[in-house]
C-alpha cells in the first residue's frame, strides 16, 4: 500500500518526526511489544497489542464462524440484533452496512443505546422470537449491554436466541453457561475492545451478515510485510507521524473522507482516533460525515482521502492531505490495521498512551452517583448564547441523547451541517450513550476546542430493566447528566438547550 502525501508547509516536520521514531525504533519496539514507546508504565499498552498478532489467529477461524453463521440460519432465525458499546459494536455495524445482506447473511441491527424507543422498537417486534441476540462486551459489566440483554432474556427465555463474545473470565460466560446460550466466544483479552474490529467481536458478526470475512482479513495479512518496514516506508507511520504532527502544528481536525464502497468505516475510524488520542490536552480531532463544504474548510484542516470520494472536490488546493488507496471493499481489512498502527504510532510522537481512557470513567463516574441520589434538573441555555461562545478553530460537537433510529436523528444532523457552514467551523455530531464510549473520552481531554451543544429527547415511553430500580429512561437521562457534570468538571464549554430551538437556530 503506497500513500500519496502532499504535506505542504508539514512536510519538513513530519519527516523530523519520522526520523524521531526511527532514531527510537519504533516500528522494531511496537512489534516486540514495547510499552515503554508511549510510557513508562505498562499500564493499559502492555497487554493491548494483540491486534497486532491476531490475525492468523482469526483466519483460522473463518470456518467456525462461518458453520456458527449457518447454523443461526438453518434453525430459522432470520436477523440479528448485536447489543453493546462502542468498539464492541462499531464494526459490525460497519460491515453491516459495507456488505448488504444477501442470500448467504442475514440482516443485522445494533443497539448501543438505552433510549427507551429504540428499546421498545425491538421489543414490539413481530420477529422478535426469531432474532439472534448477541451480547458483545469485553468486561461483561457494560452497564448498557447487560441491561439490554436481561431486558430481551426476561421476554424470550430461549438460549439458543442469544450469544455472547467477550473476554476469558467475563461475567457474561457465566450468564451465557447458566441459561444455556447457543455460543460462548472468547477473545483474546489482549486487545483493547477500539482495536478489536479484526478479532471474534467484529468477524462473528461479519459471519451472520454474510461478509467475506476470509477476504477481509487477507487484505489486512497482505499489509503486515508494509508495517514491517523501516520508517521511512512505513505507510503506517506516514500516516500516523502526519496526524499527530499535523495536530501539533494546529491542523488538529483530521477530516476524514472515504470512497463511497467503505463510507461507514467513518464511524469506526472516529472512535479509534478521538479515544486513543484525545487526552492531556492532545489528540487528533476526527472529522466523518460532514457535508464539505469550503466555507468551513479552514487552517485548522488536515485531509486524509481514502480511495475516490467525490467530496474530495473540495479540499482546498493548498491544504496538507495524505491519499491511501482502494481497490475493493474487502480492503477494508487493510484499512483497520493501517488506521490502527498509525493512531499507535501517532500516540508516540505525541507523547501519550494510546492505549488508554483516562476520562470515560468520570462520566460512568457521575452516572452511577446520580442513579443512587436522583437525576438533577440540568439548566437549559439559550442556542444563540451558546453558539456566540464559538470561535475560529473551534469544533461545534452536539450531543444527543435521542432514538437513534428516528427521523430527528438526520434532522439534527442536518442542521449541524448547516451551523458549521455558517459558522465557519468543523462539525461533530454523537448520539447519547454510544459516543461515551467514543469520543466522549476526546471532549473531556481536549475540551478547549469543543462547544457542545447537549440536546435530551422527551421519552413517551419507558421500560423497567430487570433486576434494577430504574428503568431506561432513567438511565438514559442519568447517563446525559452525569456527562454534562463530567464536561463542566473538565472546563469545557457545555450548554443543554431544547432541540426545536436548536433546529430553528
Amino acid at each position: 500500500m503506497e500513500l500519496s502525501p502532499a504535506l505542504g508547509a508539514l512536510h519538513q516536520p513530519v519527516t523530523l518526526a519520522i526520523e524521531s521514531l526511527a532514531a527510537t525504533q519504533a516500528v522494531e519496539r511496537i512489534w516486540d511489544g514495547d510499552h515503554s514507546l508511549w510510557s513508562r508504565e505498562p499500564a493499559e499498552a502492555d497487554d493491548r497489542l494483540g491486534w497486532l498478532f491476531g490475525i492468523d489467529e482469526m483466519d483460522a477461524a473463518v470456518s467456525e464462524m462461518e458453520m456458527f453463521a449457518a447454523g443461526v440460519q438453518a434453525d430459522g432465525l432470520t436477523k440479528v440484533v448485536v447489543c453493546g458499546m462502542g468498539g464492541s459494536t462499531l464494526f459490525p455495524e460497519v460491515l453491516a452496512k459495507t456488505f448488504v445482506p444477501s442470500q448467504y447473511g442475514l440482516p443485522l441491527s445494533i443497539l448501543d443505546t438505552t433510549d427507551p424507543a429504540a428499546i421498545d422498537r425491538i421489543l414490539s417486534d413481530r420477529e422478535i422470537t426469531e432474532t439472534l441476540f448477541i451480547g458483545a462486551s469485553k468486561s461483561g459489566t457494560t452497564i448498557e449491554t447487560r441491561s439490554q440483554l436481561d431486558t430481551f432474556w426476561s421476554r424470550l427465555q430461549r438460549g439458543p436466541q442469544f450469544t455472547v463474545i467477550t473476554d476469558p473470565g467475563s461475567e457474561l460466560i457465566a450468564v451465557a453457561d447458566r441459561s444455556g446460550f447457543r455460543r460462548v466466544f472468547q477473545s483474546r483479552p489482549d486487545i483493547g475492545g477500539r482495536f478489536s474490529a479484526l478479532s471474534y467481536f467484529g468477524l462473528v458478526p461479519g459471519a451472520l451478515v454474510g461478509a467475506p470475512i476470509a477476504a477481509i482479513l487477507a487484505s489486512a495479512k497482505d499489509l503486515v510485510p508494509a508495517l514491517g518496514k523501516s520508517e521511512p516506508d512505513n505507510p503506517g507511520v506516514l500516516l500516523g507521524a502526519a496526524l499527530a504532527v499535523a495536530a501539533m502544528q494546529g491542523r488538529d481536525k483530521a477530516t476524514i473522507l472515504l470512497d463511497p464502497r467503505i463510507e461507514s468505516l467513518g464511524v469506526w475510524i472516529e472512535q479509534l482516533l478521538a479515544e486513543s488520542t484525545g487526552k492531556q490536552g492532545l489528540g487528533v480531532i476526527p472529522i466523518v460525515n460532514e457535508p464539505p463544504s469550503s466555507s468551513a474548510y479552514g487552517d485548522d484542516r488536515f485531509f486524509v482521502v481514502v480511495g475516490s470520494p467525490e467530496a474530495a472536490a473540495a479540499i482546498p488546493d493548498d491544504a496538507p492531505s495524505i491519499r491511501i488507496p482502494l481497490e475493493s471493499a474487502t480492503d477494508i481489512g487493510a484499512q483497520v490495521l493501517l488506521w490502527e498502527f498509525a493512531t499507535a504510532m501517532a500516540g508516540a510522537v505525541l507523547g501519550i498512551d494510546p492505549f488508554d481512557q483516562p476520562n470515560v470513567a468520570s462520566a460512568k463516574s457521575a452516572t452511577a452517583q446520580i442513579l443512587e441520589s436522583g437525576v438533577p434538573v440540568v439548566p437549559l441555555d439559550p442556542v444563540p448564547q451558546l453558539l456566540a461562545q464559538v470561535r475560529p478553530g473551534d469544533c461545534l460537537n452536539l450531543c444527543a441523547y435521542i432514538d437513534p433510529g428516528s427521523s430527528s436523528a438526520d434532522r439534527l444532523r442536518r442542521k449541524l451541517g448547516h451551523l458549521g457552514e455558517r459558522l465557519g467551523v468543523a462539525t461533530t455530531f454523537g448520539v447519547g450513550p454510544r459516543y461515551l464510549h467514543s469520543t466522549g473520552q476526546l471532549h473531556k481531554g481536549k475540551p478547549d476546542r469543543f462547544v457542545t451543544v447537549q440536546i435530551v429527547g422527551d421519552d413517551r415511553t419507558d421500560i423497567a430493566i430487570p433486576g434494577q430500580p430504574f428503568t431506561f429512561g432513567t438511565l438514559k437521562s442519568a447517563q446525559a447528566a452525569g456527562d454534562f457534570v463530567a464536561l463542566r468538571n473538565a472546563g469545557a464549554r457545555v450548554g443543554r438547550v431544547v432541540m426545536t430551538e436548536f433546529l430553528d437556530a
